[in-house]
C-alpha cells in the first residue's frame, strides 16, 4: 500500500505533505497559544492541522519504511543504506514529535476554547500547555529539517 503510486515510490509523493503540514501545525498552534485574541480565528486551523499533520507524518514514515525495505532487497551498498537508516531515524522522531505536538495543541484548544465546558481549571494550565506546544513545535520543525536534509542529501547527493 505504501510502496508505489503510479510507478513512483509513494514516499517521494507523501513526504511533501508532512514537510508542509508539520511546520504549519507548529506555527499555527504556537500562534494560537501566545496570541489569545487570535484564538477565535485560529481554532479551526489548529484542529484541522492537529488531525492532518500526524496523518501526513505517519504516511511519510510508513512509505519511507517500505522504500527502505525495497532498497535493502535490491542489495544497495552498506554506505547508502546507512544514510537511509539515518534519514529513517529522523523521520521516526519527527513522527513522534508531530503526534505529541498535535495532542498538546488539541488539549490547548480544548482548555481555551468556548467549545469545551471545562470549569475550575487552574489559571496556569493554558500557559503551561502553550509552553509545551512551543517546545514540541521547535522539536518538530528541527526534525522536519533533519529528515528532509538527510533525505535530500541521499537523493540529490548521488547516493541513490
Amino acid at each position: 500500500m505504501f510502496k508505489e503510486f503510479n510507478g513512483l515510490p509513494a514516499h517521494a509523493l507523501l513526504v511533501h505533505a508532512a514537510v508542509v503540514l508539520v511546520p504549519l501545525l507548529a506555527l499555527v498552534s504556537v500562534a494560537y497559544g501566545v496570541l489569545p485574541r487570535w484564538r477565535p480565528r485560529l481554532d479551526w486551523a489548529v484542529a484541522a492541522l492537529a488531525i492532518t499533520a500526524p496523518i501526513a507524518a505517519f504516511l511519510a514514515t510508513e512509505s519511507g519504511e517500505a522504500l527502505e525495505h525495497v532498497l535493502e532487497q535490491k542489495n544497495y551498498p552498506a554506505q547508502i543504506l546507512d544514510k537511509v537508516r539515518e534519514h529513517s531515524e529522523y523521520g521516526e522522531s519527527l513522527r513522534s514529535f508531530t503526534f505529541g505536538l498535535a495532542a498538546a495543541a488539541l488539549l490547548l484548544l480544548l482548555v481555551t476554547s468556548g467549545f469545551a465546558r471545562v470549569r475550575n481549571l487552574p489559571r496556569w494550565i493554558a500557559p503551561v500547555l502553550t509552553g509545551v506546544v512551543a517546545v514540541l513545535a521547535v522539536f518538530a520543525v528541527v526534525y522536519v529539517y533533519l529528515a528532509g536534509d538527510t533525505g535530500a542529501q541521499a537523493v540529490w547527493g548521488g547516493t541513490l
